[in-house]
């Protein structure tokens, strides 16, 4: 029953988002402000699902300026969970197929989000380059998935280096973000328990060459890796208290 009541929000949601969410990103088609506006609306959607989200974000995210951001990707929930972390002036970079995912798909291009063919190395490339082009001519930051693809309960996959090629590029500091472990998630329980999303310090891109870029990616890595780990044991004990 609690599974038939959370499709139906859902599929009431994705209408109303597709709908009207694409209704209103027409009056400015592409504009970055909207995947502020729709990231912080999906992530709402949590408590639908018996999510108990807890995001950890400085005062100052939202007026620090350009970076790369990057987040682990585990599976269909970060679209609830780790979306809420997203800050104004982030658009996120995603494989092409999404612009074919029914309703969510065509509103993930309206909103200004950029689609890389990650089958092809040679285009993935030119627009890992096109997007150090555009960090260097606006105050627009973007949004990278380094795993490159979802983890689904394996942990933190091994990094590709799009994200640390931009941010070298760019001489812009990457931000990682790290959300707590998602796969216990049911659909048909009723109660969730907590899920932390943090957005850890930047970390500073300066006197890094492209030669350098998986040292850094590495880095980064063992970063969130250890924050997940924190973050891990702390929602266990959250979850056994309730």
């Amino acid at each position: 029953m609690i599974a038939l009541l959370r499709v139906l929000a859902v599929a009431v949601f994705a209408i109303v988002m597709f709908v009207f969410g694409c209704g209103y990103c027409l009056l400015s088609p592409r504009n970055p402000k909207h995947v502020f506006t729709f990231g912080r609306l999906f992530g709402k959607m949590s408590r639908v699902f018996g999510i108990k989200l807890e995001l950890r974000i400085p005062e100052d995210a939202y007026n620090r300026g350009q970076h790369v951001y990057i987040a682990n990707h585990q599976n269909n929930w970060d679209l609830f969970t780790v979306s809420s972390a997203v800050t104004p002036k982030v658009v996120t970079v995603g494989k092409k197929s999404l612009a074919w995912m029914p309703l969510f798909g065509q509103l993930y291009w309206l909103t200004g989000n950029i689609l890389i063919d990650r089958g092809n190395r040679s285009k993935a490339k030119g627009t890992i380059d096109q997007v150090v082009d555009n960090l260097k001519q606006s105050d627009v930051s973007v949004w990278m998935f380094p795993e490159g693809t979802r983890s689904r309960g394996r942990g933190l996959m091994p990094f590709k280096t799009g994200a640390f090629h931009a941010a070298i590029g760019a001489e812009l500091p990457i931000i990682p973000i790290v959300c707590s472990t998602t796969s216990d998630i049911k659909f048909n329980r009723w109660n969730n328990g907590h899920v932390i999303v943090e957005m850890l310090p930047p970390v500073s891109t300066e006197g890094y060459r492209k030669e350098q870029v998986r040292e850094l990616a590495n880095i980064c890595r063992d970063q969130m890796k250890a924050k997940l780990e924190e973050l891990d044991a702390e929602v266990k004990q959250l979850n056994q208290a309730k």
